[in-house]
């Protein structure tokens, strides 16, 4: 039986392997770095735009600085939205709210700014920001602010008994 000699070396460099060959669960970079404030705000396609539901959002580590004093301020945002076409990418919007960290502006202002921000980007049919603003001075601050839709008419509230009221009525606790 005849050996086979190795093959001699080739003169061209390996093929490398084409950009778009990626791993089974890999993605892209974002286009910012997890580690840099942005007001750029990604959004992705509602997968359920026929349907009005809640989406809320709970960022308690709000800060930006007071405009007067540069002294930082401190809230805890609640964000709800019942999105239309598009819903914010939560990793923009934390890049997002961080960018405020080292900006003076009043409590009012910079809820409103938000608000303008995220209807900007998302389109919702009903948008509400509740800031709650640590004390100072003495003193609670609390802004809420709404977006609806023109022609946006929210389904009517469903009350549903609860335990305690079902308990009530039957003797069942």
């Amino acid at each position: 039986m005849a050996k086979k000699t190795p093959a001699a070396p080739s003169s061209k460099p390996a093929k490398a392997a084409p950009k778009s060959a990626v791993k089974v669960g890999a993605r892209d970079m974002p286009p910012n770095p997890p580690t840099a404030p942005s007001k750029e705000l990604h959004v992705f396609a509602n997968p359920s735009s026929g349907r009005d539901y809640v989406i809320q959002f709970q960022i308690p580590e709000f800060t930006c600085n007071c405009p007067l004093t540069g002294q930082p301020d401190f809230a805890h945002f609640t964000i709800d939205m019942i999105c239309d076409e598009l819903c914010i990418e939560l990793k923009s919007l934390k890049m997002y709210m961080w960018s405020y960290r080292n900006e003076g502006s009043f409590h009012e202002k910079v809820t409103n700014t938000i608000l303008d921000d995220i209807v900007a980007a998302t389109k919702p049919r009903f948008a509400r920001i509740t800031a709650k603003w640590y004390v100072r001075g003495g003193i609670y601050t609390n802004v809420v602010v709404e977006h609806r839709k023109k022609g946006w008419v929210p389904a009517p509230r469903v009350d549903l008994p609860s335990v305690a009221t079902l308990g009530q009525a039957t003797g069942l606790l």
